[in-house]
């Protein structure tokens, strides 16, 4: 059978699948604040645990200390654990959302 489509039509992807997609690429490794640690303490960890430069640790350091917590990275879960592990090593407290 011969698939007609209309000039500029594209087909339309499976909505469930694409959700389930995105839903487990799309999480957040969030970075809370604690009253324990040094600014610079955070700014390396986050510089040597998640790859962040020096300004974009130093960003997401002020949002957590002023708001609570912040965003440090997004992916799937397989990818943000052991980088969730590495910031609870350094007795920071981070969770997957």
């Amino acid at each position: 059978m011969e698939n007609k489509m209309k000039p500029g039509e594209q087909t339309k992807k499976q909505p469930e699948q694409d959700n389930k997609t995105e839903r487990k690429n799309n999480r957040f490794l969030i970075l809370h604040n604690d009253n324990n640690h040094s600014f610079d303490y955070v700014i390396d960890a986050l510089i040597k645990v998640c790859e962040h430069d020096a300004e974009q640790a130093t960003q997401c350091t002020l949002i957590t200390h002023y708001k609570g917590k912040c965003d440090v990275k997004k992916g799937s879960f397989t990818y943000l654990s052991p980088l969730k592990k590495a910031l609870v090593a350094r007795e920071l407290t981070a969770t997957i959302d």
